[in-house]
């Protein structure tokens, strides 16, 4: 699709916002939801690592934390960013998840759009409901980048991103409209709404839509996630489209996270297979080795006959789907290039809502940084600070306040027959889809705030 410095630029603009989507478990959904990129022990490497046929983003060596997650002072003028919540997460073990879902029911281009989804493996937690109009920003200098989103709908519920590279060398935007199924034992979010990557030097931009990702057993039983569907990355200047796919777990969790796609041009010639786990790694190999490989491949090798299900079995899963057992990792086919490859999560991570090392810094509130942060920036949202300093009575007395003031400021909308603007987003059509979305209207880095709505 694209050279490595491309899928380098690529990522690092925008795995951050789906890792800090996810961090909106616990808040802002004004990044998506099931979307958060997981090249784990921390997304983005400092040095900005390049390495032939893969990408290791991993902040984990030079993220050095004390005590606690104390960050040690700086060396050589890095900034140290903690690598540790305030507290740990509070156990599931002493409520009901049903109580919760009653209130909530109603190409290197390729390597990256698969990383984006990889860390919500084990990532079940219930978010925080997001807020209308709450906002995030991000810049990092030191990564050549600057972020804001909105939660621009209640209503259904609908994120808006937009994220730019600091030397103009990419825009990556879009908005994150999950539309929920509940089907009993489960919660499948469907995603809504169009991912767009512009690497500007080249002049390329590339689109696509997330997969499906369901959540199993949420009654009772072991959460746990699997993602499916097809999802097309189309290169609007050449033409070529990329198509993976994410495949179901099956009936004994045999095809559990593996993905399998290819590359073709324009004239739907297939230029490079691509095959993986979106939980591990990804590798490409030319379509003539592949299906050579495939074609002598003996049978049996590299799947484990299924056993029978006795009654017993059955019976339980009529109310528990059981949690696939992880088959072997990736075979890896001769002269297959690495793509991608996930790295650990670090130690605490279990601790820690199953967080990467880039998310667990995401939240934190650095002195001086409330003077100059919108108002709506959901760092300083009550209810997340208390959930994360493990004070959960204070978490759940601010967050029925806060939502019982959205519901009054609805109310006075609707009295005074007004409708609520967004602020940094508006409606208006993709320039290469030509679909409906959400861009950004600009303004927000000049920092002023003045007519941001009190939603805190």
């Amino acid at each position: 699709m694209n050279s490595e410095e491309e899928f380098f630029d690529a990522v690092t603009a925008s795995s951050f916002f789906m890792e800090k989507s996810l961090m909106m478990e616990n808040g802002c959904r004004a990044m998506p939801e099931c979307f958060d990129s997981d090249n784990s022990s921390g997304e983005f490497s400092e040095a900005n690592q390049k390495v032939t046929g893969m990408i290791d983003l991993d902040t984990s060596k030079s993220n050095r934390s004390g005590k606690n997650g104390e960050r040690t002072p700086q060396e050589n003028g890095i900034k140290k960013r903690r690598t540790s919540l305030p507290a740990p997460m509070f156990t599931r073990s002493d409520f009901s998840v049903w109580s919760i879902l009653k209130k909530c029911i109603g190409l290197a281009v390729a390597a990256f759009a698969v990383s984006a989804v990889a860390s919500q493996w084990e990532r079940t937690g219930k978010p925080f409901n997001p807020l209308l109009g709450e906002t995030y920003e991000l810049i990092r200098d030191d990564l050549g980048f600057r972020f804001i989103s909105e939660q621009v709908s209640h209503h259904p519920p609908i994120s808006a991103f937009y994220s730019e590279g600091l030397t103009q060398d990419f825009i990556f935007h879009g908005s994150i409209y999950p539309k929920l199924k509940f089907w009993g034992k489960s919660v499948e979010a469907e995603p809504r709404g169009t991912i767009t990557l512009e690497l500007l030097k080249h002049n390329e931009a590339y689109t696509w839509t997330n997969p499906t990702c369901c959540v199993h057993n949420i009654i009772i039983g072991k959460l746990w996630i699997e993602q499916y569907g097809t999802v097309e990355i189309l290169n609007h200047r050449t033409g070529d489209k990329c198509v993976l796919n994410f495949k179901p777990c099956g009936l004994f969790g045999k095809e559990l996270h593996k993905i399998e796609g290819y590359i073709q041009d324009k004239s739907k010639k297939k230029l490079f297979v691509i095959y993986g786990k979106w939980t591990e790694c990804l590798w490409g190999i030319d379509p003539v080795s592949y299906e050579y490989y495939k074609k002598h491949e003996r049978k049996g090798d590299h799947q484990k006959k299924a056993k029978a299900v006795d009654d017993s079995e059955k019976s339980e899963s009529d109310v528990v789907d059981e949690v696939p057992e992880i088959q072997d990792t990736v075979q890896v086919i001769p002269g297959s290039e690495l793509l991608w490859r996930i790295n650990t999560r670090p130690p605490n991570s279990s601790q820690m809502y199953n967080f990467t090392s880039f998310t667990v810094s995401l939240n934190e509130l650095e002195k001086g940084m409330e003077k100059i942060l919108a108002p709506t920036d959901c760092r300083l949202r009550p209810d997340i600070r208390g959930m994360e300093n493990g004070n959960m009575d204070l978490a759940s007395q601010e967050k029925e306040r806060l939502e019982e003031k959205q519901r009054e400021a609805r109310k006075e909308r609707a009295k005074d027959e007004q409708e609520w603007h967004t602020r940094w987003f508006y409606q208006g059509i993709n320039p290469y889809t030509g679909a409906s979305d959400w861009l950004y209207s600009g303004g927000y880095f000049d920092r002023n705030f003045s007519d941001c709505p009190d939603i805190y």
